[in-house]
């Protein structure tokens, strides 16, 4: 009797025990659904308030700081939603890398652009994949916090908001749109353009004021000053317009560097009075005796109120400003990156209509680490919209990745931006031979780029018998419409040297 007792406990217990799981489990569940659908829904009042802004010419600083604010927690909150749909995929694949949900920070100089819909987790299913354990529900409770907070506060901003006048603008897709303008780097745009109409003191109390901009190479310094320079508030603010690299430096004076530039605008008109506006473009340093003459130089003849910008990669040029601190251009930060990446690699398609593809792409762009790839390699999953394809394509980036890591401790994006050579990207092994990928420059395009072999090209598989050939890297289709090219080597098997501290530099 005791026995069958016994029995007839143990299984009332277990069963009571089950039950509480369940229950448990489901109501988990439940509250990760319904936070998940908040979380899409503060972000779909979120873009509606950015589209209507970024629709406007909003001069006030304050409102342009919380423009800027809304756009970084829109793209974190649906850099979330996108993060935890790819993890319901990870029964097909898992997303490569620590893809961590996190807190907005509602840093500053965030990107732009309207957004597509977003996704919805209502499936169980993808609920239990994910796993979404208290500490990660305590984040989205935190995100949706921040969030619905910040859109609280923007009662005033919607209303200060129709003061503004629209922008004429086309409705074309996102992805058509963020091909053709600067991403990211709208603050950092009118923080120039606030430098530059700002007004002196009086009239021979000081030379031209100094604005220097340091960047990485490719970071996007040249673009951003010529969208600087096109804006009418800065054509009709200065007079001339004149661009400067650092061959031209060796000109004794001001005058006889403003000869050697390169004119940008010129409107002699009486408003501007004269004022001038001087942009030299440096790789590296400024020798300070050659930056005193110029000052001196330009001291002397430019009007007042003109001002000077001076771009560098080295940190050294900051010390050539008049301002507080100089301007610093970073990469996009992750969920930024990823937002521009997947518009592009999906073009007029929906991420949330295929799962399986947006799992694949965000692998993808970890694997890119940021760097100017997202243009290039999006533009070819666009253009072949399939898993098979996108399979193929996360493959040869691991085994690329993979390759430069082992054999020179670093990633290849990293390597070309110091000026090494790298090994190209292949989808295909028709050909025994490998092909390095030597010096990046760029130029402005011309009718007889368009028959150029492209590095889309060499990632699929084309094969050229040329030795030594110059292939496309990227053709800008926004100011100021440079082509990029890289110069490249067929080596042969027998000349791999892999295994080596570094690749072969390329004679070219």
């Amino acid at each position: 009797m005791e026995t069958i007792v016994s029995a007839i406990m143990s299984d009332l217990l277990s069963r009571a025990l089950s039950m509480v799981i369940r229950r448990y489990k489901r109501s988990t569940e439940e509250e990760a659904e319904h936070k998940l659908q908040r979380l899409g829904r503060v972000l779909l009042r979120i873009a509606a308030m950015v589209e209507e802004a970024e629709g406007r010419h909003i001069t006030n600083q304050a409102m342009l700081r919380q423009l800027e604010m809304l756009r970084q927690g829109m793209y974190e909150g649906h850099y979330m939603l996108d993060t935890v749909k790819c993890r319901g995929q990870e029964g097909d694949g898992e997303v490569s890398g620590d893809l961590p949900v996190t807190l907005p920070r509602f840093s500053s100089a965030r990107p732009r652009l309207r957004l597509p819909s977003f996704p919805f987790i209502s499936s169980k299913k993808n609920l239990q994949n994910t796993m979404l354990n208290t500490e990660s529900l305590n984040k989205l409770e935190k995100m949706l916090d921040g969030l619905e907070t910040l859109m609280g506060d923007t009662v005033e901003f919607a209303v200060f908001l129709e003061g503004y006048p629209r922008i004429p603008r086309q409705p074309y897709s996102t992805h058509l749109i963020l091909d053709k303008v600067m991403f990211g780097r709208q603050t950092e745009k009118e923080t120039i353009i606030n430098f530059l109409l700002r007004r002196g003191v009086a009239a021979g109390d000081e030379g031209p004021k100094v604005l220097p901009i340091v960047g990485a190479a490719w970071v996007g310094k040249t673009t951003l000053i010529e969208h600087v320079c096109l804006d009418e508030r800065v054509r009709e603010h200065f007079s001339s317009i004149v661009f400067f690299t650092e061959d031209d430096l060796g000109a004794k004076s001001m005058a006889c560097l403003r000869d050697i530039g390169v004119i940008k605008h010129q409107d002699l008109t009486a408003t501007s009075y004269g004022r001038s506006l001087a942009v030299i473009e440096l790789a590296g340093d400024m020798d300070e005796e050659t930056w005193r003459r110029l000052y001196s130089s330009a001291a002397r003849s430019m009007a007042h109120g003109s001002k000077i910008i001076v771009t560098s990669r080295s940190e050294k040029i900051a010390a050539l400003g008049t301002t507080q601190q100089a301007l610093r251009l970073r990469y996009l930060p992750r969920d930024a990156y990823w937002y521009f990446f997947r518009t592009l690699a999906f073009g007029s398609a929906n991420p949330e209509d295929q799962p399986k593809l947006a799992s694949l792409a965000m692998e993808i762009a970890v694997l890119l680490n940021g760097t100017l790839g997202a243009n290039i390699i999006a533009s070819l999953m666009r253009a072949n919209l399939n898993a098979r394809f996108w399979s193929r394509l996360l493959q040869c980036l691991r085994d690329y990745t993979s390759r430069h890591v082992l054999m020179f401790g670093e990633h290849p994006e990293g390597l070309m931006q110091k000026g090494k050579p790298v090994y190209a990207c292949r989808m295909t092994q028709q050909s025994q031979n490998s092909i390095l990928v030597g010096t990046t420059y760029q130029k402005c395009s011309t009718q007889s780029d368009a028959s150029m072999l492209t590095v889309q090209d060499i990632i699929t598989g084309c094969v050229t018998d040329q030795a030594k050939f110059t292939a496309v890297l990227w053709r800008s289709r926004i100011p100021p419409y440079y082509t990029y090219l890289v110069n490249c080597e067929s080596q042969k098997a027998g000349c791999s040297t892999v295994g080596k501290k570094r690749p072969r530099q390329a004679r070219f």
